[in-house]
């Protein structure tokens, strides 16, 4: 047998030597050149007869190398000196005994220096993804595909490592590079499943924290290029864009009382006051720094609590190259961004959240990625993940790249995105972006950028088709999931059910209402008796959506200022409009949301270089308007006259919409044996005895009056009233109220 000299002494066991240290000119030439796609049939454990084993591995910098033989002592196990080959350096090869060489070999090596190198064997474990697995993929199924592939951490047969898989159709040769392996694509090359375009490779010993990258041939061009894990589950700290081993979350939820709460059809008649965040600019350390997840979960969310929102809705977290983008231009599709921590940071940012009683989505962005080349962007040398022609397959206004929605891979990576979100970081609901500029092929494009579809039409069909499956998928799999679309046009039906024609979603923002809202904020008072229908127009379409009504990030960048600049008059007129915007916002049919800062009156336009200007909690205009803004969040979640039938026209009438000329509204909200009376006054006149109907007589006393002076106003208007039994405009009753200016008066009977 073999010695420790590796000197061969039995003439069958030259043969089989011979067998082992002969390969052919090509396996040897593409072993040297980095260009196998099957790995695993020259490198590792194999079989000679029925009694004999060959080995090799490929160790471009060794200059010596030994194998531990499994005939050894455990405690001091002997070693066999593998044999280099003659014609590719690197290349070591060892034939012995069956018995000598263990299943998984673990192999010594020196690069000439006095360190002596150790690892088990990649090659003698073969693939492991299932047939079954891959055909869901293949057909854009596998929901969990971010489970089969990127990297995790398992231990096989005994051995703890990685297991790396990635999708690359295109590839000649992948492989998997890293600060292992000094990032030499020679050393780690992955295994390819048949025409899936799948590779793989399990790495045994790697440690968490390993930096890890896929470097990827293209067949056809020979180009060689180095990529980060489109599924990884986290990445450096930008500028850095290595992926990182993440050792697999053993975190403790303690959440399961808030998962059991959710409902697939109490979330219509719950409230839903949303409170949107950028994380890197909601509040800094003292040094100016990112605050960590845990940090942000011990500052936030009892501030949340107190100003009685219902969720947090965080812009994207989703790890992204540049912070500028605000996280809406996605590298990592399921990691959090390590900006601020690990994704176990992460979890127990919204496990806190939840049993704080607090909900948490997620603004996820399926219609683009950037054209960054470590990224998505022509992954594999092909454009694979983003369409080929421009036309389709570039955002011109953003500088992006827009999704394949027609290849099932790609579909199965979104929809995977989302399920992970769902399943693995128990978010409440996405939130999608930029709907619209999926659903229309001619979507802010000149008339000759862009290419109907099959019918001659501008609807992207694919893009529908992917929405449909997302909803369907992510709601029938976790019934109680939101799922909220911010699409700006007309599209019907975005809230309606896949079966009845509709897109699926749970929700849509409702533009409309809030730029014709905040337009009308905007104009001096004298003149908005001509403008009076842009708060009455709203209504003719309020039920035809399920609609959440925003005031979002983007109503407070790009040169238009916070939502208080826009209002005319000077800061104590100011204050009084936002209060009175807010009253209108809380009262008017529809799920409510509101973007950080502008609950207490944020003065500058938002930027996410620093963070909010929290020292105007000094003054009392911005303290009133935070505690109003706290007391609408009460009213709101607490009377279901508010709330139980936003979607539904029973729980809304007008009262009065025609009064122009002292532009002035008042409507009845109703809903679960309550009632409740809202009347808006958007001039600087104080009305005295000013008429309205109701739906009966008896007191109504005002439950919330926005000039009130514990909000920063000077306490005008009535408190209450008798209404007269006096048919008015349809309604039985007339009450007569004193109206502060620029206020609203919110009533209740009793």
């Amino acid at each position: 047998m073999a010695g420790k000299d590796n000197q061969v002494t039995n003439p069958s066991m030259t043969t089989a030597l011979n067998n082992c240290t002969h390969l052919s000119k090509g396996d040897l030439a593409r072993l040297a050149a980095a260009r196998l796609h099957d790995p695993h049939r020259l490198l590792g454990r194999h079989a000679v007869d029925h009694q004999t084993v060959c080995f090799r591995t490929f160790l471009p910098w060794a200059t010596e190398a030994w194998m531990l033989c499994a005939d050894g002592l455990p405690e001091s196990p002997r070693r066999e000196k593998l044999s280099p080959h003659p014609d590719l350096p690197g290349l070591f090869t060892w034939t012995g005994p069956m018995a000598s060489c263990p299943l998984h070999p673990t192999v010594l090596w020196s690069d000439g220096s006095s360190r002596r190198l150790q690892f088990v064997d990649p090659y003698s474990f073969p693939p492991h993804i299932s047939g079954f697995d891959l055909h869901l993929f293949g057909e854009g199924r596998h929901w969990h595909a971010h489970r089969m592939l990127g990297a995790h951490p398992e231990t096989r047969e005994g051995v703890s490592g990685v297991r790396f898989a990635v999708w690359a159709p295109g590839a000649e040769r992948v492989s998997v590079v890293g600060d292992f392996n000094h990032w030499d694509g020679r050393v780690h090359p992955m295994s390819v499943h048949g025409s899936s375009g799948v590779w793989e490779l399990f790495i045994p010993e790697l440690p968490d924290g390993s930096l890890y990258k896929f470097e990827i041939r293209n067949r056809d061009s020979g180009s060689v290029f180095v990529k980060t894990d489109p599924y990884g589950s986290f990445f450096e700290l930008r500028p850095n864009t290595a992926s990182v081993v993440y050792g697999g979350s053993g975190y403790a939820w303690g959440d399961e009382a808030w998962l059991h709460r959710r409902d697939p059809q109490a979330w219509k008649h719950r409230p839903l006051s949303v409170y949107e965040v950028h994380l890197g600019s909601w509040q800094r350390s003292a040094g100016g720094d990112f605050l960590n997840y845990r940090e942000l979960a011990a500052r936030m969310i009892p501030y949340v609590r107190e100003q009685g929102f219902t969720h947090i809705e965080l812009l994207p977290v989703t790890e992204h190259p540049f912070d500028g983008s605000w996280g809406y231009q996605s590298t990592g599709f399921f990691a959090p961004t390590s900006r601020f921590g690990t994704p176990d940071d992460f979890r127990y940012f919204v496990d806190q959240a939840h049993q704080a009683g607090i909900g948490v989505l997620l603004d996820w962005v399926p219609g683009h990625f950037p054209k960054d080349a470590y990224a998505l962007a022509r992954f594999d040398g092909t454009a694979l993940y983003e369409h080929q022609d421009p036309r389709k397959g570039e955002h011109r206004d953003w500088g992006t790249l827009i999704f394949n929605y027609g290849r099932s891979e790609v579909r199965n990576f979104l929809i995977s995105s989302a399920v992970c979100w769902i399943e693995d970081f128990h978010i409440d609901g996405l939130r999608v972006d930029a709907v619209a500029s999926m659903l229309y092929l001619d979507y802010s494009r000149e008339p000759h950028d862009w290419i109907p579809n099959e019918y001659g039409g501008n609807e992207n069909l694919e893009a529908i088709l992917f929405l449909r499956e997302l909803n369907r998928t992510l709601q029938g799999n976790h019934p109680g999931v939101l799922m909220i679309a911010e699409e700006s046009t007309a599209w019907p039906g975005v809230s309606k059910p896949p079966e009845t024609g509709g897109l699926g979603f749970t929700m849509k923002w409702n533009m409309g209402w809030m730029h014709d809202t905040l337009d009308y904020f905007s104009k001096d008072p004298i003149y908005r008796a001509h403008h009076h229908n842009q708060l009455t127009f709203g209504m003719l379409y309020a039920y035809s959506e399920n609609f959440v009504l925003p005031f979002s990030h983007d109503e407070v960048v790009h040169g238009k200022g916070s939502l208080r600049s826009r209002m005319p008059g000077d800061e104590a007129q100011q204050h009084a409009q936002m209060r009175l915007l807010y009253a209108y916002q809380w009262t008017y049919p529809g799920k409510k949301l509101l973007f950080m800062g502008q609950e207490f009156g944020q003065g500058l336009e938002w930027n996410e270089t620093g963070q909010l200007d929290w020292y105007v909690l000094d003054y009392p205009l911005h303290q009133g308007l935070l505690t109003l803004v706290r007391d609408l969040n009460h009213l709101y979640r607490d009377d279901p006259a508010l709330h139980a039938e936003e979607f539904d026209s029973a729980g809304f009438a007008w009262l009065d919409c025609d009064d122009a000329s002292r532009s002035v509204l008042s409507y009845l909200r109703r809903g679960a044996d309550s009632e409740m009376v809202v009347v808006l006054n958007f001039t600087p006149v104080e009305y005295t005895g000013y008429e309205i109907p109701v739906p009966h007589g008896g007191y109504w006393r005002v439950r919330l009056n926005t000039d009130s002076e514990y909000y920063g106003g000077g306490s005008r208007g009535s408190i209450g009233a008798e209404a007269e039994m006096r048919p008015h405009r349809g309604f039985p009753a007339t009450l007569r109220l004193n109206l502060p200016p620029l206020a609203a008066l919110i009533l209740t009977p009793g």
